[in-house]
């Protein structure tokens, strides 16, 4: 199984960038057999979606191609989004305008939301209303809150009683990614999903 960590801030050495190496190092741990790719928008590397990237031949399509083939390899995802000014980064939300049905439909993903204070909700209710409904991406029911980030999951050893609670409710919504991760791979192989006549969400 191969699972894409996303990286939403586009700030280079974020603490979303330090988040995702924990999360990458964690579900290694849980399941050693489990391949993970991380693609990380720090710099901003996608210009902005346009119509250009459905001519085969584009330079936006050639840009594109690494990410996309990445995303297609992948079984599932963890998706991770600071937030900035109550909403998800605009690179974020622009990779979410490439990525279609061949990328991420139908494949589950955990949202991880970051706040430096006690913020974050917001991303994740940002995320679960759009970016989801013509690409099929499926948020699994569980997220996690990161609150003032700069506090924990730095080094092997919790700082805090709260920092290892939150090691652990990560770890546990992990596991639950990975089991919906081997739950959907059958519907995705049925054919039900190709049907040509509705390719967009209602």
């Amino acid at each position: 199984m191969q699972l894409t960590i996303i990286v939403g801030s586009h700030r280079n050495e974020s603490q979303s960038s330090r988040v995702g190496a924990y999360i990458a190092d964690d579900l290694a741990r849980i399941d050693s057999s489990v391949t993970i790719e991380t693609i990380d928008l720090a710099g901003n590397p996608l210009p902005l979606w346009d119509e250009s990237l459905w001519q085969g031949e584009s330079e936006l399509a050639a840009l594109w191609k690494p990410f996309r083939d990445t995303m297609r390899r992948s079984e599932g995802f963890v998706i991770i989004a600071p937030e900035w000014a109550g909403m998800v980064p605009p690179a974020l939300k622009n990779l979410l305008l490439f990525a279609g049905p061949k990328e991420v439909g139908h494949k589950p993903a955990l949202i991880v939301a970051v706040s430096a204070s006690r913020g974050g909700s917001y991303p994740v209710n940002e995320l679960r209303t759009s970016g989801y409904k013509n690409s099929r991406l499926v948020y699994i029911p569980e997220h996690v809150l990161i609150h003032d980030v700069n506090d924990v999951l730095v080094g092997a050893t919790p700082a805090s009683d709260r920092d290892a609670w939150l090691r652990r409710r990560i770890e546990f919504a992990e596991r639950i990614l990975l089991e919906y991760a081997k739950a959907l791979a059958p519907i995705r192989s049925s054919g039900l999903t190709e049907n040509a006549e509705f390719p967009y969400g209602m």
